[in-house]
């Protein structure tokens, strides 16, 4: 079989020929076809079986590459593979030396990178339309060529430097030698070396042309395609806005052509009712934003009400009753009652007893690849798995429950209201609150330990105090019991289930939330909604709330049904929006609430309800006509400096501020917690591992201690019979649900000073 000769190998092309491999003592070396292609070297009898059986592989990326002598080298990855191999020449042997490093080189760096993915991707911006879409698969993957080319100058540049020592010695001792039999050697050693410093150089020489040569056919059509996607994207933008504008005036024309009563389109109607006749209607739609018509796959939409409904006239009075069914002293009474709650002074707050710190250390500049962690949790219960403090903001799981109680007011307000579905409107809008702190929140709350516990008194200050609990390890579950001077009590137990899904961390809490006000027994309860954090593998982090709220009073029968819409790209809607409709026993809606989760909301009182024509899924939507909003609570700006301190409220940076008097469960005394803070990260990790572990051990001890116990060894395995301190178990007769509720003696624990009861787990 004829022989060509082979190629001077070049970085990242295959290289091929033929070798002789040690096979066994009675055949010794036998020819063999070998291929060199993406980090691995495998082996044929013959060139044709390369279509259909391979005789062996080896990774080129674990193995180690060894010269025996002129004409032979090795090639092992450590003992499970081992190949003896001879080229037919020294030259050739040369070749294939040269190619196996680099080769071996490039196969370091691929795995390398497959542990870091996610961090060295070019960044390369969106372009709109097919062809943009081609210049940018044309940029990426010219730029991971570019990327190659040089990676190979780098491997090129090492073998140069070492080739180059070896052959710079052997001419040192070529000089040193005057005669003899060792002449012969050392000349033959020095042109082997100069042999594998020429090969090796020329394909540094080829790796340079083909970059150069990359780079100048490239760069001028990089610079004008740069050019074209700005003006795009320039036009793009006007455009965007241009029909912004027109979907705005043709939603205006809409309403005004098709929904609104004919009383509303005239104007001197618009007059009577006290509206300002300046301008033309648009400025009059600009107050009346809110009562834009949502979605398609909404199930309501709502437009102004009619004027007459404005109106304190008799004649108009008894229209109302005859159309809704209300008398005037209810629509007064309501209408007065909301407004007093809302635009009334408030009384002159309490002095605090103590200053608060309003700020906390500068979060630390640490790095931390998030996927090299997260690829191996795919699919797994996030709470079983450690992680390091990096992902932690420092406060507990329990301080961020307290956190719910930042717009008490609302409850306040509510416990004040004398109609139940006027205080349904507060207890909504509260609901709502207790997720505006999350939105820019990404680190994770420190998972508490079994019999942790954290106090918030605020009782001097704003009139409530609340305790948390952990009460379960696994699945971990924290209770919650919140009560106020103002006439309400607040409890919860949640239970947080979470699945890591490869682009976004789904967060699911479970359990329920109650609330009860003492002068009207009314009793309140529902659940959360699910939380998505979004661009965990690249990208930035952002996180979203999506799902239904179904707020219930279980003594009138009200209703409150709350959706949280996911956030689309292709939505006219603002993000994070919430809509709701506040229903009595016998579904008939009386108030509608709108706004955003991360913002405000707003409530207005449903004057007349019809149904609409059916909208783009079937569903016949209902029409609501409503009096004009108002603002029933809007979020609290930020602290200066926010984005450094973890994005934390200024009721979030008080919660782990050191407190005497508070238990020794208390998550203020937590260590690795308040090491973090402090901005002491490796060793805030490593007392969170001492005390995971001591948790571990001490539930194997309880274990234990229940098999013990049990009458027989099978009845008690695997039991963990912990009793909560503070907290037991019961059946709620009003919602039918099982939670741990507060059973008392916390307080009076506290001001006795007596904590020996408490179990010292930090």
């Amino acid at each position: 079989m004829s022989e060509s000769k082979p190629p001077t190998p070049t970085p990242g092309d295959t290289y091929k020929g033929w070798l002789f491999k040690w096979t066994n003592y009675i055949k010794g070396y036998q020819r063999r076809w070998f291929v060199l292609s993406n980090g691995l070297l495998s082996y044929y009898r013959t060139q044709a079986e390369m279509g259909h059986t391979c005789r062996g592989t080896i990774n080129l990326a674990t193995a180690n590459i060894a010269v025996e002598d002129s004409c032979s080298f090795v090639i092992s990855n450590g003992g499970a593979q081992t190949y003896h191999l001879k080229a037919s020449s020294e030259v050739e042997r040369q070749r294939w030396i040269t190619a196996l490093e680099l080769a071996k080189a490039k196969a370091v760096r691929m795995q390398a990178e497959s542990d870091d993915s996610g961090d060295d991707c070019p960044s390369v911006p969106p372009t709109s339309g097919q062809g943009g879409g081609c210049r940018n698969s044309e940029v990426q993957s010219t730029l991971r060529t570019m990327t190659s080319k040089v990676e190979d100058l780098s491997t090129c540049n090492d073998l140069i430097v070492k080739h180059g020592s070896a052959l710079q010695r052997s001419l040192s001792e070529l000089e040193g030698i005057r005669g003899g039999g060792d002449m012969g050697d050392k000349i033959r050693q020095v042109t082997e070396r100069a042999t594998l410093f020429r090969i090796t150089s020329n394909a540094m020489i080829n790796a340079c042309r083909d970059f150069l040569s990359l780079a100048q056919n490239h760069n001028k059509r990089w610079q004008k395609a740069l050019q074209t996607e700005r003006d795009q994207r320039i036009r793009l933008e006007e455009t965007l806005e241009q029909l912004a504008k027109q979907h705005n005036h043709l939603e205006r024309a809409f309403r005004g052509a098709t929904v609104l009563p004919p009383s509303f389109s005239n104007p001197a109607l618009g007059n009577k009712t006290g509206v300002s006749g300046k301008g033309d209607a648009s400025d009059e739609d600009d107050d009346n934003e809110f009562f834009d018509a949502m979605e398609d796959p909404a199930e309501f939409i709502t437009v102004p009400a009619d004027p007459k409904y404005h109106r304190r006239s008799g004649s108009n009075v008894s229209g109302l009753s005859s159309e809704t069914g209300m008398d005037d002293q209810s629509v007064n009474f309501d209408e007065q009652s909301l407004a007093s709650n809302l635009e009334s002074p408030q009384p002159l707050e309490l002095e605090p007893v103590r200053q608060r710190r309003t700020r906390i250390p500068d979060k630390p500049n640490y790095y931390l690849n998030l996927w090299s962690i997260m690829k191996n949790c795919i699919g797994k219960e996030l709470s079983k798995i450690p992680m390091p403090v990096n992902f932690n903001e420092p406060i507990s799981m329990l301080q961020r429950l307290s956190e719910d109680l930042e717009y008490y007011e609302l409850l306040d307000k509510a416990a004040k209201c004398q109609s139940s579905l006027e205080q349904m409107c507060y207890v909504a809008a509260f609901t709502v609150s207790s997720y505006s702190t999350t939105v820019h929140r990404t680190g994770k709350p420190f998972n508490p330990l079994l019999g942790e516990t954290f106090e918030l008194d605020r009782q001097k200050e704003c009139g409530y105090r609340s305790l948390c609990e952990q009460v379960s390890h696994h699945p971990p579950a924290a209770a919650h019991h919140a009560m106020s001077e103002k006439g309400w009590s607040l409890r919860q137990e949640i239970t947080l289930a979470s699945k890591f899904r490869g682009k976004y961390l789904s967060i699911m809490p479970l359990g329920s939330i109650q609330c009860i006000f003492e002068k009207t027994n009314n009793h309140y309860s529902w659940k959360k909604v699910t939380t998505t954090v979004h661009n965990i593998i690249v990208g930035k982090l952002w996180i979203d709330q999506s799902g239904e709220i179904d707020v219930v009073n279980h003594r009138t029968g009200d209703r409150c049904h709350l959706k949280f819409a996911p956030y689309s790209y292709f939505s006219r809607d603002v993000p994070r929006k919430v809509t709701g409709v506040v229903t009595d026993q016998e579904g008939k809606a009386h108030y509608v609430l709108s706004g955003t989760w991360d913002e405000k909301m707003e409530f207005s009182r449903i004057m007349q309800s019809s149904k609409g024509e059916n909208g783009t899924e079937g569903k016949q939507r209902t029409v609501y006509q409503t009096l004009k909003a108002k603002e029933i609570w809007r979020k609290n700006p930020l602290p200066d400096g926010a984005e450094n301190m973890y994005y934390f409220s200024s009721l979030a940076l008080t919660l782990n501020e050191p407190e005497e008097g508070v238990a020794p469960t208390d998550s203020r005394r937590r260590p690795d917690q308040r090491l973090m803070e402090d901005g002491r990260w490796d060793e805030a990790n490593a007392e969170k591992q001492r005390l995971e572990e001591k948790q571990r051990i001490a539930r194997r001890e309880r274990e234990r201690e229940a098999v013990k116990a049990a009458s027989s060894p099978e009845e008690g395995t695997h039991q963990d019979n912990y009793q909560a301190m503070w907290f037991e178990k019961t059946d709620d007769p009003v919602s039918g649900e099982t939670l741990h509720v507060y059973k008392g003696g916390y307080w009076e624990t506290k001001d006795q000073g007596s904590w020996d009861m408490c179990p010292n787990i930090f």
